[in-house]
């Protein structure tokens, strides 16, 4: 048991109090309110941390004592609000604000080595960027939402965010950074969108991690020459998605010009790789003089099954680095599958409106949420003690139902007394019920003690 001990900052303990102490840096405008900032940003994490469906249920919880010892032990939360002030002082916080976060925690994990071995390409990252919707409806609205205006006169209001992901495609983990909302921006008459996004998000990306080696992968959206000049700007690398439809000209220049080179094996698998690619081509006849390099790759399976991409990079293509363009270019999918599905499927209920607002609080749940898929990522990746509990849970889903069943039903001194009554079936406590009007540790242990004493003799705590 020893080998599953708790990495200092690598585990839950350690990366939920750099969470917490981001938040307490935020200015609290509360003005005397009863519950300070720090302490309803950190219950809204708790809600995603714990996957609860609704913030209804979470509120239905929140004064039972042994719910208030277990947020208290896990998360430093001295009371949790109820759900109608958590939503109306969260309703006013910037979303900017809670980018520091996502900083700190990269920061963490960068100085604990937990990005060793997701280096690709001479000691790159890969980022994978993309957008993805997360709310939308016709009668509730803020005044951050864009609006799509239907031909019948109704109105459809609706939220989306722009997120870049760290990927590799040998790892199963992901680390998002701080996402860019796609929102309604003050001053303007026209609704956000995923371009502009774009532009914000890798200006903000540089200034926070301005050494940070980087290579861009994006869909062929993106492959366009005012953001490829945006990407050069920032000493961005970049692997980007190009379709024949979207670049007829870049085709047809590689289909006529001399130089183009090609390459073919099948590997033990007996799937046959096709390559073809030129260096130094032009992107399109309008921007000539911007070259980019075009990468095409056909796959053909035994079974009679092809599958066909292309890209451009900045990268210059050789024999030796095609294998790792192609693999890194199709390791883009990893922000749909491991992100974007995750979120939406696995238990974070990235699409379930837990609560709009008048203002940002429907994007800012949606960044807790990614914060707490962040702080999820990064111990599946790092932390021994998780990995040996979710493998005795079999399944993510039945995972986190052990872990909110035990914050309801067990004091919890810790998280490794969690991980460990999942990983190997040692239960924390005996369930205790109203034995305690507190929150205070030492009285629930003292009452925990009684209980396991009395049930020894056939007694009562009480008599």
């Amino acid at each position: 048991m020893p080998k599953y001990a708790f990495r200092r900052y690598l585990s839950a303990p350690g990366l939920i109090k750099e969470v917490r102490a981001c938040f307490e840096r935020i200015e609290d405008n509360g003005n005397g309110k009863v519950f300070p900032l720090s302490d309803c940003l950190m219950s809204g994490f708790a809600v995603f941390s714990l996957k609860y469906p609704s913030l209804l249920q979470f509120d239905q919880g929140r004064e039972d004592d042994l719910v208030r010892a277990n947020l208290k032990s896990l998360y430093g939360i001295d009371r949790a609000p109820s759900d109608t002030y958590l939503r109306e002082r969260l309703d006013n916080v910037s979303p900017e604000l809670l980018r520091r976060s996502f900083r700190r925690i990269l920061h963490v994990l960068q100085r604990g080595k937990g990005l060793e071995g997701f280096e690709y390409l001479d000691g790159y990252y890969l980022l994978s960027i993309d957008g993805t919707g997360y709310f939308s409806s016709s009668p509730v609205h803020c005044e951050q939402c864009c609006q799509k205006h239907h031909g019948d006169g109704r109105v459809t209001y609706y939220h989306q965010m722009l997120s870049a992901v760290l990927v590799h495609p040998d790892q199963a983990e992901v680390f998002p950074l701080a996402p860019e909302p796609i929102m309604q921006q003050d001053g303007y008459s026209k609704n956000d969108c995923e371009r502009t996004a774009a532009v914000r998000l890798l200006n903000a990306l540089r200034r926070e991690h301005p050494h940070m080696k980087l290579i861009v992968i994006e869909d062929g959206l993106a492959s366009n020459a005012p953001h490829i000049r945006l990407l050069q700007k920032l000493n961005l690398h970049f692997i980007l998605g190009a379709k024949q439809t979207d670049h007829q000209f870049l085709f047809d220049w590689v289909n006529t010009v001399r130089g183009v080179k090609t390459d073919e094996f099948i590997d033990g698998n007996g799937i046959r790789h096709n390559f073809r690619y030129l260096n130094g081509a032009p992107l399109n006849d309008a921007n000539f003089e911007l070259e980019v390099n075009f990468l095409e790759y056909r796959e053909y399976h035994p079974s009679g099954e092809t599958q066909h991409f292309s890209w451009v990079t900045d990268i210059t293509i050789t024999p030796e680095n095609l294998m790792q363009l192609m693999r890194a270019g199709r390791a883009r999918w990893k922000i749909e599958n491991e992100t974007f599905n995750t979120l939406k499927t696995q238990g974070y209920h990235f699409e379930h409106n837990f609560g709009h607002g008048y203002r940002y609080l429907s994007t800012v749940f949606a960044c807790l949420m990614m914060l707490a898929f962040l702080v999820d990522q990064v111990q599946q990746h790092c932390c021994l003690l998780l990995q040996r509990a979710k493998q005795n849970a079999k399944r993510n889903k039945y995972f986190w139902e052990k872990v909110r069943g035990l914050f309801l039903h067990y004091f919890l001194p810790d998280w490794e007394t969690l991980y460990k009554s999942i990983a190997f079936g040692i239960k924390p406590t005996v369930p205790v019920f109203n034995l305690f009007s507190s929150v205070d540790s030492s009285k629930i242990a003292t009452n925990v003690f009684l209980v396991r004493v009395c049930d020894r003799i056939g007694g009562s705590p009480n008599g």
